[in-house]
């Protein structure tokens, strides 16, 4: 019999993984105060537009990203949700 696992199931059309939950202080060290990040989505009607920059100054207690965007709207990136990426 062996070592054998069981293949794995693909996700249904459209659906994405979520990212494995991180706790504050790990998202904290992801993205400290001043990293630069490009939103790729955000599902809310506030949202800024895809593509647009900010600077993270801080992450809460419930590991939303914060961050100050360049256009001066919106609201905070939620983590496993939301998608931002960061800029080198």
């Amino acid at each position: 019999q062996g070592n054998r696992t069981a293949p794995s199931a693909p996700f249904p059309e459209g659906a994405q993984s979520r990212p494995a939950p991180l706790r504050p202080q790990a998202l904290r060290k992801q993205f400290p105060a001043g990293t630069r990040v490009e939103l790729v989505k955000m599902d809310d009607p506030q949202a800024p537009p895809v593509g647009t920059k900010g600077t993270v100054y801080g992450v809460d207690d419930i590991g939303n990203i914060m961050v100050a965007w360049d256009n001066s709207c919106g609201p905070s990136v939620t983590y496993g949700v939301d998608i931002c990426r960061k800029l080198l």
